[in-house]
């Protein structure tokens, strides 16, 4: 079955950085596009970020971009979250998710999320 397993978050400064990795497995992962997707205390569910399949295409939510940077290694079946600049409002759990088909804005398959917390 479709597994998506997070890591990489943490507790980092104001201004810092992290690298959020989620490892895919159970399905075909060069054929679907992801996405990273985070709820903050207290608030609903945010998209942050997406890449399609190839991993050519990639969108950004506008409080992240120049900030953030979403990429995929398809031969590891591995896809990444660079987070620099951190923002006491980047704390969140943040989720990988699978999307339909090369399409990153549908979110199919969930992990089980990662905490990053900033704070200083």
């Amino acid at each position: 079955q479709v597994q998506l397993v997070e890591s990489g978050g943490g507790l980092v400064q104001p201004g810092g950085s992290l690298r959020l990795s989620c490892a895919a497995s159970g399905f075909s992962f060069g054929s679907y596009g992801m996405s990273w997707v985070r709820q903050a205390p207290g608030k609903g569910l945010e998209w942050v970020a997406g890449i399609t399949n190839s991993g050519l295409t990639t969108k950004m939510t506008d409080s992240v971009k120049d900030r953030f940077t979403i990429s995929r290694d398809n031969a590891r079946n591995t896809v990444s979250l660079q987070m620099n600049s951190l923002k006491a409002d980047d704390t969140a759990v943040y989720y990988c998710t699978k999307g339909r088909g090369s399409n990153f804005s549908v979110h199919v398959s969930w992990g089980q999320g990662t905490q990053v917390t900033v704070s200083s």
